[in-house]
């Protein structure tokens, strides 16, 4: 990007955030007198939390509502305001929205709801006031949004009840929130962890303003030291790439809360919201890639700012641990180990200089002071070794349950030790207010439960700076574009899409394609007879896939029983042939995939392959294109592929003396499926098996639809 433009996009953010957040005036289209009524709360609140700007009521009976001069539109208003909070039922928006623009308000704010999140018709109302808003360079937030609030500028604009009631404490925290209730409740609960707050906001609908522009404005800000993020859905993707990717060079974390990782709770998010709400697993990929913490503990969200704050990813992942409670530490331990984090035991170095000051420990991965040893100086002692040491890459410091009783002991043990360039995650437990509020206090992390502790580990030892995505050569990229075009558009046959992959350098079985048993077939036996139809997916179900064809005679009754039975059974389904390929054995099956998610773009897929990939555990999934390296960090993911990598597998037993898979030829082809991203006419891929020997990798079935060739259309 240019100096000048850049300079110009700068310029511009600090002109939207003006308004948005330090409006001079505001209008409440749709106040009430009525104290019982919600219309009436957004008055009240702003007037609370100390605004000295012009509150402008407006209300058909003009007069004076809560003691400010009302007026009946705000055409009637002498001097339009920056900023107007819409609460109207929701057919009365669009007008509102006409007006807004007539009278030059720069931002309009829409409680209302009624919009996309109830089906087709709210939708269509959603669009017009966007185009009657693009029309006029006015800026929406909504609707179906609860407000804002500039803390640190004294601007509280919503009708969320907590406003009302809660003092709001000035900090560095940013929250910008898909679900207004949800704002809320982050407020309460991290206010009671004595956190305070730049700037909250709620977004709704995301019409206009959404995620990732209003990340942008937070990057900018001076008081925003970290950035929270509670969603439902990815709707501007590329935008909050771009944010998140700033918000990193300038040493702002972000970090993600997401909904959506049961099917339920999918369906949950996009019934509130109107958005298909992302899959989990594809947002997290999404967060990798752009430098953003993920955790998946609700209070990790505002508890892992403190954890974060002033350090940049990690070179690995390892923790280095002491405890007062073999009980407590287990119960964060237990859940690292789920997600694969290692416990680094102390090395000889603080083993011996900790046995210097008569403090007597292990190689234990575990360091436990129990029953008075760690008193006198001794856990602070054992901090200040581990948090100096180079073995590990945080440090989890666990008390026990006498922080509720005697919260003064976080002085001696943790407080006592030398802070260093090492992220401190300090495990208390619920019930030791005095305790945790003292540690953060002095800007240590503090955590009530094991769940939201371990969540924020495991956020902190998973960040990674952002990664650029892996270039295409313009070479490969011509022999794809013409290999595509030679292939038509929709669902391919397994030959067709062989042909599409084999462009991108993906090695596949040998085959030919016959129309009968009579016809000659030169490859070795045995071989495989498979179904070749675009039209039907389940070939197996049919009986369309015979397997380890010993000869010529019983190749001949295969494939005309196999076509037999397709026509019987499908009778209206394209034939394309069989199509006959020599067997192949490995030392395992992968599934690797390709597709473009509709919220984050194309991605990458790896996992345990053959008929039972769905019953294997989760796929490892990136952004895609990927680098060869990238790709290897993939496989490493994948707990069922462990026998390929040379480790053992408690459910898969026999495979102790079997040597390990050919990982540089299995991440060759992960990496160059990735490679599918640079043409959009690809929409998906699979490569299910692909077969990795000890030497090389072969696919044996792949699938590949493609965007129509003639209408630009998805058959």
């Amino acid at each position: 990007m240019s100096g000048s433009r850049s300079t110009e996009e700068a310029a511009q953010r600090a002109q939207l955030a003006s308004v948005v957040f330090r409006p001079d005036a505001i209008a409440l289209v749709g106040a009430s007198d009525d104290p019982s009524r919600l219309t009436s709360r957004p008055q009240r609140v702003l007037r609370r939390h100390g605004y000295n700007g012009s509150i402008v009521p407006i209300h058909p009976t003009g007069d004076r509502i809560a003691g400010e001069r009302a007026y009946q539109s705000l055409a009637a208003v002498p001097e339009a305001p920056d900023h107007a909070f819409v609460m109207l039922p929701s057919v009365a928006v669009p007008q509102a929205i006409e007006d807004c623009a007539a009278a030059g308000v720069k931002v309009a704010t829409i409680l209302s709801a009624g919009f996309s999140e109830t089906g087709a018709r709210g939708r269509r109302r959603q669009d017009a006031i966007v185009a009657v808003a693009r029309a006029a360079g006015m800026r929406l937030i909504g609707p179906n949004c609860l407000g804002l609030i500039n803390v640190c500028g004294n601007f509280a604009l919503s009708a969320n009840a907590v406003f009302e009631h809660e003092t709001l404490r000035p900090g560095a925290l940013s929250v910008i929130s898909q679900s207004g209730s949800m704002l809320g409740a982050i407020v309460t609960r991290a206010q009671e962890r004595g956190l305070g707050f730049s700037k909250l906001i709620s977004v709704g609908n995301e019409c206009d303003l959404a995620v990732g522009e209003l990340t942008h404005l937070l990057v900018d800000d001076a008081d925003t030291r970290a950035i929270l993020l509670f969603l439902e859905a990815l709707r501007d993707a590329d935008i909050l790439a771009a944010a998140a990717q700033r918000a990193f060079q300038a040493d702002k974390p972000v970090i993600a809360f997401m909904l959506g990782r049961s099917a339920a709770g999918r369906e949950a998010a996009a019934t509130h919201t109107g958005t298909l709400a992302a899959d989990a697993r594809v947002a997290k990929a999404f967060f990798h890639a752009n430098g953003i913490l993920c955790v998946d503990v609700f209070e990790a969200l505002f508890e892992t700012a403190q954890l974060v704050l002033g350090h940049r990813p990690p070179a690995g992942r390892r923790v280095g641990t002491v405890t007062v409670s073999g009980g407590a530490a287990a119960m964060v331990v237990d859940r690292l180990g789920l997600s694969g984090i290692a416990l680094a035991p102390p090395p000889a170095h603080v083993v011996e200089n900790l046995a210097a000051r008569r403090i007597r420990t292990t190689d234990a991965r575990v360091i436990d002071l129990p029953m008075g040893r760690a008193d006198g100086g001794a856990y602070a002692a054992v901090l200040d070794e581990l948090i100096a040491s180079d073995h590990c890459d945080l440090v989890l410091a666990v008390q026990g349950s006498n922080a509720a009783y005697a919260p003064d002991s976080v002085r001696e043990r943790v407080l006592a030790a030398k802070r260093g360039g090492k992220p401190l995650a300090v495990f208390v437990g619920p019930r030791a207010e005095r305790a945790l509020l003292l540690l953060e206090e002095h800007g240590v992390a503090a955590f009530r439960t094991p769940e939201a502790c371990a969540s924020a580990i495991q956020a902190y030892l998973d960040w990674h700076a952002p990664q650029p995505r892996a270039r295409v050569p313009e070479t490969l990229a011509r022999v794809l574009r013409a290999a595509i075009r030679a292939a038509g558009g929709g669902w391919l046959n397994e030959y067709e899409a062989a042909k599409v992959l084999a462009a991108v350098g993906i090695p596949f079985a040998p085959a030919c394609v016959v129309q009968s048993g009579a016809d000659p077939v030169d490859l070795p036996f045995p071989v495989a007879a498979k179904l070749l139809s675009r039209d039907i997916a389940h070939k197996t179900d049919l009986g369309g896939v015979l397997l380890d064809i010993a000869d010529a005679a019983a190749l001949a009754r295969s494939v005309d029983a196999i076509l037999a039975s397709a026509r019987s059974l499908r009778p209206h389904a394209r034939i394309d042939g069989v199509l006959v390929q020599a067997m192949q054995r490995g030392l395992g099956e992968a599934i690797v995939g390709f597709r473009r998610d509709p919220q984050v773009g194309p991605i990458v897929l790896v996992g345990a392959g053959g008929s039972m990939a769905e019953f294997c555990g989760d796929p490892a999934i990136r952004l895609a294109p990927v680098s060869i390296a990238t790709a290897a960090a993939m496989i490493g993911e994948v707990p069922a592929l462990a026998p390929l990598r040379g480790l053992p597998m408690a459910p898969l037993r026999g495979l102790r003396n079997r040597p390990p898979g050919d990982l540089s030829a299995f991440a060759q082809t992960i990496h160059r499926l990735s490679l599918l991203a640079c043409d959009a006419t690809v929409l998906e891929a699979e490569i299910n098996p692909l077969i990795v020997a000890a030497e090389g990798v072969v696919a044996v079935d792949a699938l590949v639809r493609l965007a129509d060739a003639c209408t630009g259309e998805l058959r």
